[in-house]
């Protein structure tokens, strides 16, 4: 299943040396956010990406023409201008570049790269979210129930706009999210059949509202709802706090072995 990854927002203010890059190539631990990202769903098998681009989204094409030697140690010979790789590691990743346009909307990302999903159920992330959610049993539940999307959703970090989910544990736009005492936020990860397209419109994002009214309408949504970690990446604190974590082996999002 494909994974597409939403990289295309406005440059990172998370610490002035990072004013100039886009946000998903802000570093936890000396690796760029989109890497801890791409790990975690290639850990569930999911090794096909495409990363939609806009804002300086040549730095990100940039990063994995290069990837084989960033991952790698090396020597270069400043005259000959040769290079000596040294424990050679890469990963086997298959990962499609597109610029979707740096003032795009989200909906308008994902269906710039519709002819490159082909008509089949593929994921969708942001980039610039890390957790530890299971990407298996996600795509389980959501094969189980016959619906065109189901969204992740997660417990709030406090800036988060709760999301209207019923006693049943659907989305329910028309539900009062007050009635219950657990919060769930999007934790954006999603997963989508084709026919997600009917309801994505030009010009509002992917969880506008008009478009969850619709699947809301048709019973065409659910939810899986994640107790574990997840955080995103918007702040220097949220910034500071995952580089700690990251450093002293603490980090919730590593499912992977190294």
């Amino acid at each position: 299943m494909k994974v597409v990854i939403l990289a295309g927002g406005l440059p990172s203010t998370l610490i002035e040396e990072d004013e100039k890059i886009p946000k998903p190539m802000a570093e936890i631990g000396g690796r760029p956010i989109l890497w801890h990202i791409m790990k975690q769903y290639a850990h569930y098998g999911c090794k096909d990406f495409i990363i939609c681009t806009g804002y300086k989204g040549e730095m990100i094409k940039e990063y994995f023409m290069n990837f084989y030697i960033y991952q790698s140690d090396i020597t270069v010979d400043l005259q000959s201008n040769q290079i000596e790789i040294h424990k050679k590691r890469t990963e086997d990743w298959k990962v499609t570049v597109i610029n979707t346009g740096r003032h795009s909307s989200v909906s308008e990302r994902i269906l710039c790269i519709r002819e490159l999903l082909q008509e089949e159920p593929f994921l969708v992330t942001y980039g610039d979210c890390v957790s530890d959610i299971d990407i298996a049993k996600m795509i389980r539940q959501h094969r189980s129930g016959g619906r065109a999307a189901t969204f992740a959703a997660a417990y709030p970090t406090g800036r988060n706009k709760i999301l209207p989910i019923n006693r049943n544990g659907d989305l329910d736009i028309f539900a009062d999210p007050s009635f219950s005492s657990t919060p769930w936020v999007n934790a954006c990860s999603m997963v989508f059949e084709p026919g997600i397209f009917h309801y994505l419109d030009r010009g509002e994002t992917l969880l506008g509202e008009r478009m969850l009214r619709r699947l809301s309408a048709r019973d065409d949504v659910s939810v899986y709802c994640h107790e574990g970690f997840w955080s995103p990446m918007e702040t220097i604190r949220d910034k500071t706090l995952l580089e700690y974590m990251w450093n002293t082996n603490q980090a919730p999002w590593k499912v992977w072995e190294d």
